[in-house]
């Protein structure tokens, strides 16, 4: 696998890793957004045959990637879980328990349905619109501050005390980029997007599907092309 890359936002140093997730050196934090745990086991229920070896895939690559960075803390931009409790969100409790010195904070996405109770018996942090931290500040889903961007769309009102200054992590659109080939060949790739403003996380989980998306000049996107990240722009 290719070496993390080296990123800077606010003389704070990131690490882009291949495996969709980014290492926070300042605050020893992994930055993750969309596991979508239990979403295998959710459309087994629904009977749709999806094998579990798709999840322990996923547990088995975040487990890979808290060896290798050693962070002290877990920050998950929303999706952590797909939906109900199943037995494989039961599975993800058992696996925590090996993590226990690891702080999980988690902004709640549209997907984190489960009781309150539930994730703090998991010892997980929640909170349900952002967390600021330093420079940074952590949301789900980028429209609910759109009204400060003029790129992301039509603006969600709210009256939100969000942190002035700081730049944004989110999640949610599972952005992807489309890159052609010769003839009319092309793929579309998840990818790191990162604006002025505000960067949009990779969805972590290998069972999503992608958005794309339309950088625009001075903007920078790292495509995930297997187990290597190439920058577009």
């Amino acid at each position: 696998m290719q070496p993390p890359l080296p990123y800077k936002i606010k003389d704070q140093q990131l690490w882009l890793s291949p495996e969709r997730l980014i290492f926070w050196e300042n605050e020893k934090a992994l930055i993750i957004s969309d596991l979508h745990f239990g979403k295998t086991g959710h459309f087994r229920k629904s009977g749709i045959a999806v094998p579990q070896s798709v999840y322990k895939e996923d547990l088995q690559r975040l487990v890979a990637q808290i060896q290798f960075f050693q962070p002290t803390q877990l920050i998950i931009v929303g999706d952590f879980f797909h939906s109900v409790a199943n037995k494989e969100i039961e599975l993800f409790k058992k696996w925590r328990e090996n993590f226990s010195g690891i702080d999980f904070h988690l902004i709640k996405g549209n997907h984190d349905i489960l009781h309150d109770d539930w994730y703090d018996q998991c010892g997980i942090q929640w909170c349900d619109e952002h967390k600021a931290i330093s420079e940074f500040t952590f949301v789900h889903d980028v429209s609910v501050v759109s009204h400060r961007f003029s790129d992301v769309g039509e603006a969600i009102a709210d009256d939100r005390q969000l942190p002035t200054g700081n730049y944004f992590f989110s999640g949610h659109i599972h952005p992807g980029i489309r890159m052609n080939g010769a003839g009319r060949q092309s793929v579309c790739l998840p990818c790191f997007y990162f604006g002025k403003e505000y960067a949009v996380l990779p969805a972590f989980s290998h069972f999503t599907g992608v958005a794309v998306i339309e950088p625009k000049r001075n903007e920078n996107v790292f495509a995930i092309v297997g187990k290597k990240l190439v920058q577009l722009q």
